[in-house]
């Protein structure tokens, strides 16, 4: 009889372990969709900052930073290419001089219209071999197994 310890100790083909399974699909997601961001002139790591901004505009620098997942001197590079592309622009709060607020230009604002379209395209294609119902509980089962993780800082 095997223990349980000997039992994790067992080679784990990738087709059977859920780690490199959604990884696997993250990167095909991720590969198709920076395609389609490219064409627009997008890098993909502006996407992330425009998709948090056009959900709530005129967040902090650091807020905002920690929304996309990245140490805030790492985003502060990236939000400069970002505004140099003329997408955003930074304004310093006036009550308190150490925040940043970041808001949309009108043409960042306008690249939802444009860029959006191409996601959905993507997680349609994620979602093809589904049925309906199988995406409604893929997305909960998703879901739910973040929940086992503890939060991200």
């Amino acid at each position: 009889m095997t223990t349980e310890a000997e039992a994790r100790a067992e080679p784990l083909p990738f087709d059977e372990s859920i780690g490199f399974l959604v990884r696997d699909l993250n990167r095909a997601i991720q590969r198709h969709l920076q395609a389609r961001l490219q064409a627009h002139g997008v890098a993909p790591g502006a996407w992330y900052f425009l998709r948090v901004l056009w959900e709530e505009d005129g967040i902090t620098q650091s807020d905002l930073a920690r929304r996309v997942g990245m140490m805030e001197p790492t985003a502060v590079i990236a939000l400069r290419g970002i505004e140099a592309q003329g997408w955003i622009h930074r304004e310093r709060s006036g009550t308190d001089r150490r925040k940043v607020h970041i808001f949309l230009t009108p043409e960042g604002r306008a690249l939802r219209q444009t860029l959006l379209p191409e996601a959905h395209a993507v997680n349609d294609m994620a979602a093809r071999q589904l049925s309906p119902d199988e995406v409604q509980m893929f997305r909960a089962l998703l879901r739910r197994a973040r929940r086992g993780f503890p939060p991200a800082d």
